[in-house]
């Protein structure tokens, strides 16, 4: 009896000890490699075989274009042409590169949708402290039980799992990435009509984190991943609402909170709709919550796969799209966003596929994610609905806002294939004053108490 019962709690230590395994950040070794064969980020620090992917050499430094006295940036690459230019007509050549959602809005706009094809440059750098921020990421850093929060990730804060083992991982990299610090931001966001027509609302944005804010408790900090405030500016009749989120690492214990200002009843409510696939703010139905940034939010409804990684042209190095000389006007036509503007490269992306648990709620059924290898950010989504047909494409026109050393995009675009509109927000061009970052707030700033005094119109 007693060599059996040792036995069973020898087993039970091995069991256990799997089962930490299993859950257990990445190892030594694979954590060496951060700076060495891959990016400190975690991309492939070398080029691919035929050298249309280079090797990444550091990213851009500041002073790489000239800067206005309001912060708006240059493009490093102005002098370059495209390689080629891929239209409904030549497609054919390129299908290997491209996503099922691209070869979808070639399909949809035959006449005007093309993709200008650039030399690909690796621009992303991050500071050097965020840089070892994702190297304790790798060390310490572990999924909750059923993958809906962070343990381990407070000693980081940035870019959860460099290494990723997973689907859900993958899409925690993009939910952690760095965004130059705390951030301010007066953006315009449009839904055109068919026919080109829009009307443009504008927002003030800001987003916070805890290595960032004082007067934030400990206990606060402790299951704190971001504070977001957004203001909306114009038109006279949404003016004055407020919409505050308080986002946590451990998603489960402790949900998404948030709430709105109404600027004409004068009161604060909380806003439990401001999540999953409830309505975007001012969005004409054409976008839900988390489809935000891309992707926001909690990621339980699904489940997560990783197909793996492909090389993809990507929209990238925008810096044109984001010129004060270019106005809304030039980017917000019928259909799509302007795509002679744009500027796409061949780069390697994470492929995530997320498929809408049993049970669970959402307009979308499945969703798919490519993410940039470099900066986590992702840059093509697709959105498809309960019957499985492709609904709605996401696109972030990618940048490197190099003066600050943090991956960013000029704008986000949603596209919805069925009815032929779209939604673009995030464009920055016309304002006085370009993104601001490193911005310093307190936990004052971002109480349901703070929402009545900013949203005074």
């Amino acid at each position: 009896m007693t060599i059996r019962k040792s036995m069973l709690q020898c087993s039970a230590l091995a069991l256990s000890l799997l089962a930490a395994n299993v859950m257990a950040a990445v190892s030594a070794d694979q954590v060496g490699k951060l700076g060495s064969t891959l990016t400190p980020l975690g991309g492939e620090q070398a080029g691919n075989a035929d050298g249309t992917i280079p090797a990444w050499d550091g990213g851009l430094k500041p002073g790489a274009a000239p800067v206005t006295p309001n912060g708006f940036l240059g493009d490093p690459y102005a002098g370059e042409k495209p390689l080629f230019t891929i239209t409904a007509q030549n497609l054919d050549q390129y299908k290997s590169k491209l996503s099922e959602g691209q070869l979808a809005m070639f399909k949809r706009y035959p006449e005007t949708y093309v993709m200008p094809v650039y030399t690909t440059h690796r621009s992303v750098s991050v500071p050097e402290n965020i840089n070892q921020a994702a190297k304790i990421s790798a060390q310490k850093t572990m999924l909750m039980e059923g993958g809906n929060g962070l343990k381990g990730f407070t000693d980081s804060r940035y870019y959860a799992f460099p290494i990723p083992q997973n689907g859900l991982e993958v899409v925690w990299n993009h939910i952690t990435r760095y965004r130059g610090g705390n951030l301010r931001r007066t953006i315009a966001q449009a839904t055109p009509q068919t026919n080109g027509s829009y009307t443009v609302v504008y927002f003030e944005d800001e987003v916070s984190f805890p290595d960032g804010m004082s007067g934030l408790t400990p206990e606060k900090a402790a299951n704190a991943l971001l504070f977001f405030k957004q203001r909306v500016t114009a038109p006279a009749r949404l003016a004055g609402n407020v919409l505050l989120v308080h986002d946590s690492l451990d998603q489960v214990a402790e949900p998404r909170m948030a709430w709105i200002y109404n600027a004409g009843q004068r009161r604060v409510r909380r806003a439990p709709q401001v999540a999953y696939d409830g309505p975007g703010t001012a969005s004409d139905g054409l976008r839900t919550s988390d489809n935000f940034d891309m992707y926001n939010g909690a990621p339980d409804r699904y489940d997560w796969k990783l197909i793996g990684k492909k090389e993809l042209y990507i929209p990238y190095n925008n810096f044109r799209m984001g010129l004060p000389t270019v106005k809304y006007s030039d980017i917000l036509k019928a259909g799509h966003t302007n795509q002679q503007l744009a500027r796409y490269e061949l780069h390697r992306v994470w492929e995530v596929e997320a498929t809408l648990k049993s049970g669970e709620r959402n307009i979308y059924g499945k969703r798919r994610f490519f993410l940039d290898e470099d900066s986590w950010q992702i840059a093509v989504s697709e959105h498809y609905d309960g019957r499985g047909q492709l609904w709605r494409i996401g696109q972030a026109m990618l940048t490197q806002h190099f003066e600050a050393q943090t991956p960013s995009y000029a704008f986000e675009a949603l596209y919805d294939i069925i009815s032929g509109r779209y939604l673009a927000i995030g464009m920055n061009n016309e304002e006085k004053q370009a993104f601001q970052f490193g911005i310093k707030t307190s936990a004052a700033d971002y109480t349901p108490a703070a929402l009545r005094s900013t949203g005074v119109r």
